[in-house]
């Protein structure tokens, strides 16, 4: 897991995801998603497969980047933070998005539900839905 060996958080989940060539797919959401984990993005719901389905598209169009945590917080089962994801794409273009986070561990310290808003800070109108792009 991450750095209190309790919990996964944000960076480390985001990392093996997205910035770590050659990590397998689902070896890396196995680390950090729960087999039930739900996810919401800007008011839209996704399982554990259409989040793989996400991340197999981001990780074709991603060369790189960046995870920067600037708040987190975390209570018992209840997880929350600030951060802001900067990434390279494949086609050299730049794209830097805000994240607010609620999240749900599930028992094993995985992340069993994710809620989250994204907020576009530099990128195209076209990259305003990469957060959930398939």
């Amino acid at each position: 897991m991450t750095r209190t060996a309790l919990h996964t958080d944000i960076r480390t989940a985001l990392t093996d995801l997205l910035l770590t060539p050659g990590l397998d797919l689902d070896e890396a959401a196995d680390r950090h998603f729960a087999p039930d984990y739900r996810q919401r993005t800007d008011g839209s719901w996704a399982d554990r497969t259409e989040l793989l389905a996400h991340i197999a598209h981001l990780r074709t169009v991603l060369a790189g980047g960046s995870v920067q945590v600037h708040e987190e917080l975390t209570d018992g089962t209840r997880y929350a933070d600030r951060h802001t994801m900067e990434v390279d794409k494949a086609d050299g273009s730049t794209v830097r998005m805000e994240v607010y986070l609620f999240a749900e561990f599930a028992p094993d310290g995985r992340f069993r539900r994710i809620e989250e808003t994204t907020l576009l800070l530099e990128g195209s109108d076209g990259d305003r839905n990469l957060g959930s792009a398939r």
